[in-house]
């Protein structure tokens, strides 16, 4: 039931999000005449590889210019449109074709880079008991305004208490994080200042993969 369910809100939302995708994938090509698309490997259910899709927003080669996989606040690597569709989340649509093909759920953690995997321990890993989301618990609970170590924690307390009542209720509670602002937090998704430790996606800790930032392929 919920394989049908995604499928059937990924492939509503695709059609319903058509005109606006349409229209970033225009306004990326005019700015620069680069690709549209940018393909990342993550790690999602049991462990396995698959290739997330986001629209790019930052330069070609960005991953070897500047501060590599991190992606701090004003990083010139952005572009203009990009800035523009980080901010909104638009960047992250494409990934309900990831959901259409089964590699992912439209609630469930967020998938990681194979490198933050590796440093998960026994109970961590119990996040990729399930398949990897585009929103999840830990995302309406301020995401970017959390430690790693507490997104971690409130994604396996999810795996441990998931159920369609929760979902729904993380379904109708992620706009409303969209729009405070929690969801990208204060720096709006980029780093604050230079740390090694800093978060390449959400800008504060160190655990979310980078979104164009980091090594992977623009199409």
């Amino acid at each position: 039931m919920n394989r049908a369910l995604d499928v059937t809100i990924a492939g509503v939302g695709l059609v319903i999000a058509s005109p606006l995708l349409a229209a970033a994938a225009l306004a990326i090509k005019l700015e620069d005449r680069g690709p549209v698309l940018y393909r990342q490997v993550r790690v999602g259910k049991d462990g396995v590889d698959f290739e997330l899709l986001k629209l790019r927003t930052m330069v070609v080669g960005a991953e070897h210019l500047g501060a590599g996989h991190a992606v701090d606040r004003g990083d010139s690597r952005i572009t203009r449109v990009g800035r523009v569709l980080r901010r909104t989340s638009i960047d992250e649509l494409p990934q309900l074709v990831n959901v259409v093909r089964g590699e992912m759920s439209i609630i469930g953690p967020r998938p990681t880079l194979r490198y933050q995997v590796e440093r998960y321990d026994q109970r961590q890993r119990r996040r990729l008991d399930v398949l990897p989301g585009l929103t999840g618990w830990a995302q309406i609970h301020g995401r970017a305004e959390l430690s790693w170590a507490e997104r971690i924690e409130l994604d396996v307390d999810y795996v441990a208490r998931r159920s369609p009542r929760l979902d729904l209720a993380i379904l109708l509670r992620t706009p409303l994080a969209l729009f405070r602002g929690t969801y990208k937090g204060p720096t709006g998704g980029w780093r604050e200042a230079q740390s090694d430790a800093a978060d390449p996606e959400t800008g504060s800790d160190p655990g979310t993969p980078a979104g164009d930032g980091a090594s992977g392929r623009p199409t």
